[in-house]
């Protein structure tokens, strides 16, 4: 997956959604069946950065016997072009979609796939799984789990006498303590932390974004002296800013810039290179007056178009790929980067996984694993993290701003829930 990719995934806990409205379809459809016509099925993906994915993907497809599928690899904007492709009977029979499915599954634009998962439903990570349901129906399949975590320099905490942090108020003091001329404490991204933490600190406050009954999961004196906490790491001066590379890449961490980043699991095998045994992980810390842990996850998932023509065989093919191929799944989360299987079982049984950092992080991801819900909408999520970026980098008030956005989460949802 790219840097864009991850952040687009990843930030806020995943859940980009895809913009509605627009009037034709982007590129163009090659590949033998593509595209609402001839007899076979047509898989798009975005454009994955690592090396291999591409022919991973077309090899999964040739295996299949019972239908021709045709992949289509999709540089560019993803998103928008699949966005543009669902209006119309030209686009994907089947599609990887990122974040939540609100918008497409309100529009019509997916089908239920509830059958086809309901055999390995309760073997899924289910953080991941949450944000494709609506109305007990399934509309996704994730593919491979992304997650972050904090990464931190084990020889530079010991020389500063500072124990790998377990709480906020730790993380606070102990990147206070870590900061000096050459390295600063923490880094959160090269804008304080606004763009990636998203709802991390929320739920580290044993809080979150919507409840479990369509209400607001932060309207609580506890969210606003989380974020008051990530100002103070701000103000404190302790957050590593303008870095060569931004939060998703590992190089600032690697070359010593900060004793601790916050950065994605698909930086572990680079960092180990790197830096051999010098190194662990932890969850982003809980708030130390009743809170949690937090880790935020996210996963693509494959979904089919309403538009398809051949409904029930890319109902079948996704079925085939993403349930019942554990050995496809295991090869698309680890054989070309460094992701999770969405799988429980299959996690489990990845020998990259079975020991030390990476062994933590799967733990941790199991433990302590959100994923944004499914009805925090674009809206919601552009107010919250605007209010966040006030608060880190400019000091804002934590009670008036979360007060704020309090009231525009509220309204969507619940025009959500209207419609």
């Amino acid at each position: 997956m790219t840097e864009i990719g991850r952040r687009r995934l990843l930030a806020a806990g995943g859940g980009v959604v895809l913009a509605a409205g627009l009037a034709t379809a982007c590129g163009s459809n090659t590949g033998r069946g593509g595209g609402g016509s001839g007899s076979g099925i047509s898989q798009w993906y975005h454009q994955y950065g690592e090396p291999g994915v591409e022919r991973a993907v077309k090899r999964y497809a040739a295996a299949y016997r019972k239908a021709d599928v045709a992949v289509q690899w999709r540089p560019g904007d993803y998103d928008r072009q699949t966005a543009a492709a669902l209006l119309t009977d030209s686009g994907p029979d089947v599609f990887e979609v990122n974040g939540p499915l609100l918008e497409q599954i309100r529009g019509g634009q997916v089908v239920d796939l509830t059958a086809e998962v309901e055999p390995a439903k309760d073997d899924f990570h289910q953080a991941v799984l949450a944000p494709k349901i609506w109305r007990d129906k399934i509309w996704g399949i994730p593919q491979a789990v992304d997650m972050q975590v904090l990464y931190y320099r084990k020889s530079l905490l010991r020389k500063a006498g500072v124990r790998p942090p377990r709480t906020l108020d730790e993380l606070v003091d102990g990147a206070k303590k870590l900061s000096g001329k050459q390295t600063k404490g923490l880094f959160l991204g090269n804008d304080g932390g606004a763009g990636v933490l998203g709802g991390t600190p929320l739920f580290a406050a044993g809080l979150s974004l919507v409840t479990p009954e369509g209400k607001v999961g932060f309207d609580d004196p506890a969210a606003a002296r989380a974020l008051g906490k990530i100002r103070q790491l701000y103000a404190d001066k302790s957050l590593l800013l303008g870095a060569p590379t931004d939060w998703s890449d590992p190089a600032a961490f690697i070359q010593g810039l900060t004793a601790m980043q916050w950065s994605g699991l698909w930086a572990l095998p680079q960092i180990r290179k790197a830096l051999g045994d010098d190194f662990g992980v932890l969850p982003f810390p809980e708030d130390g007056s009743g809170g949690k842990p937090s880790v935020p996850v996210g996963a693509y998932a494959a979904a089919v178009s309403a538009r398809s023509r051949r409904k029930q065989e890319a109902k079948a093919f996704a079925k085939w790929l993403w349930v019942d191929r554990g050995d496809f799944q295991q090869d698309f989360a680890l054989s070309y980067g460094f992701h999770i299987p969405a799988r429980i079982s299959l996690a489990k049984k990845a020998r990259q996984l079975q020991s030390g950092p990476a062994a933590d992080a799967v733990r941790f991801s199991a433990e302590h694993g959100y994923a944004e819900p499914l009805l925090w909408t674009t809206g919601s999520r552009t107010a919250y993290q605007d209010a966040l970026s006030r608060i880190i980098k400019g000091g804002a008030n934590p009670e008036s701003e979360l007060k704020a956005v309090v009231r525009k989460v509220g309204a969507e949802l619940q025009r959500v829930r209207k419609q």
